[in-house]
């Protein structure tokens, strides 16, 4: 064994007998950190969105560059997770050059308020945005195609 010439093994501290406590505060800790400061990396939310239904909505659907999602609270989603106001605004401007014709699409739950679909309606037309999009489902039975 390499530690018997310089009896590396004779000056280390024994094991502690009983770590239980420590083992449940140390897990503790580390839930309570995940809960106030959670990562959008480690625990993403989950996207429970329900789209408001208009009849022909697939009618008059195109491709789009990119989309947010809204949730009924008003929290901005994107790829890259939650974005609050500024980062949005930035978020689009980065967005609108990477595209020379770029198209929004705002996936917002039936809930949201509409002046808060406005409000990113405004950020992304200032950004560069050429045209945006506001998602919705066809009822049963009203799809594109369908009698």
């Amino acid at each position: 064994m390499i530690t018997r010439p310089l009896e590396i093994a004779a000056r280390l501290q024994p094991e502690p007998r009983n770590f239980d406590l420590l083992f449940y505060v140390n897990g503790g800790l580390i839930v309570l950190f995940f809960t106030l400061f959670g990562s959008r990396f480690v625990l993403a939310p989950g996207m429970a969105l329900v789209l408001p239904e208009v009849a022909g909505a697939r009618a008059g659907a195109i491709a789009t560059t990119c989309y947010v999602s809204v949730k009924d609270s008003g929290q901005v989603y994107t790829g890259y997770g939650m974005l609050s106001s500024t980062l949005l605004r930035d978020w689009l401007r980065a967005r609108a050059r990477e595209n020379r014709r770029p198209t929004l699409l705002i996936r917002a739950s039936q809930h949201v308020a509409m002046n808060r679909v406005t409000e990113i309606s405004s950020m992304a037309y200032q950004a560069g945005f050429v045209s945006v999009i506001v998602a919705a489902e066809d009822p049963e039975g009203h799809g594109a195609g369908r009698p």
